[in-house]
């Protein structure tokens, strides 16, 4: 099976690591064969071309022919979910597997739109934190759990998705309303759920772990995320590519980026609670 990589620009962490995991996790029947990005690297100058040629990728001239000769798709960008939209435009009308790394789009309206037109042409596809598949939120008896607390490093636009998706797996709910309290390289958003429970993530900027505090009947859990997340989401990708299973309900997705939403709203406004968007 040969994958195909979009990107705003290549020469970031996550297309730097994921073709030597997919290449492993698929026992060598997967490779990243193909690439195509908009811009050289904005930050290290690296080009599209020295980056294929580093990485032993052939490059494309347009993402027509990458979704034409790929059997599956990652739209990568992940620090710049803003560009989304059009990079997936092509991939999501190809009936193909395909894969929209974190954050999945900017706010609600966006995120409604891509999954409209995954739907529409009977794409499967999916985006994900790599977090929702670390082993310590596994086997966890989610009807127990009566208010959640996540914990993780920098700043709320780009690292915030870390606690949200697994705050959202975890409490199998919509959110209705959220505000933020920020300080000085910190900021911890409340969350208030449809069903009258609460929770909130929070992050330490520039560093702090990924854990959390569940408070549950039968007795709290503290969780300090230390196994190899991102191999498990290499190995569920793996999956989605050969089974086209979504890993993530579409659902789920936008009960996520309507929190964030109303989020970013929020910081600007802190202290005051900001009510979520319908779905």
């Amino acid at each position: 099976m040969k994958i195909g990589f979009i990107d705003y620009y290549l020469d970031e962490w996550h297309a730097n690591m994921y073709p030597a995991w997919i290449r492993e996790a698929s026992n060598g029947e997967m490779t990243v064969a193909y690439a195509y990005a908009e811009i050289a690297s904005p930050h290290t100058g690296v080009t599209t071309e020295a980056w294929c040629q580093r990485m032993g990728i052939e490059q494309l001239s347009s993402m027509e022919e990458l979704v034409e000769k790929s059997d599956a798709i990652v739209v990568l960008s992940p620090d710049n979910c803003e560009r989304h939209e059009e990079l997936s435009q092509l991939p999501l009308r190809s009936g193909k597997p395909v894969y929209i790394d974190k954050t999945f789009a900017p706010d609600l309206a966006t995120a409604k739109r891509i999954l409209s037109l995954a739907e529409a042409n009977g794409t499967p596809c999916y985006s994900t934190s790599a977090l929702r598949f670390a082993d310590e939120y596994k086997n966890i008896d989610t009807a127990a759990i009566t208010a959640a607390n996540f914990w993780g490093p920098m700043a709320f636009e780009t690292y915030s998705i870390h606690q949200l998706e697994p705050l959202f797996m975890l409490m199998k709910t919509k959110a209705e309303q959220v505000m933020m309290m920020t300080g000085e390289n910190y900021y911890l958003l409340n969350i208030r759920f449809a069903d009258g429970r609460v929770g909130s993530i929070s992050g330490s900027f520039p560093d702090g772990p990924f854990a959390a505090q569940l408070t549950m009947r039968g007795g709290n859990r503290n969780i300090n995320v230390t196994s190899d997340f991102f191999h498990n989401f290499i190995v569920e990708l793996v999956d989605f590519f050969r089974t086209k299973e979504i890993k993530v309900p579409h659902d789920e997705t936008l009960a996520i980026m309507a929190a964030r939403s109303a989020a970013l709203e929020a910081q600007e406004k802190p202290f005051t609670w900001i009510p979520v968007p319908t779905l």
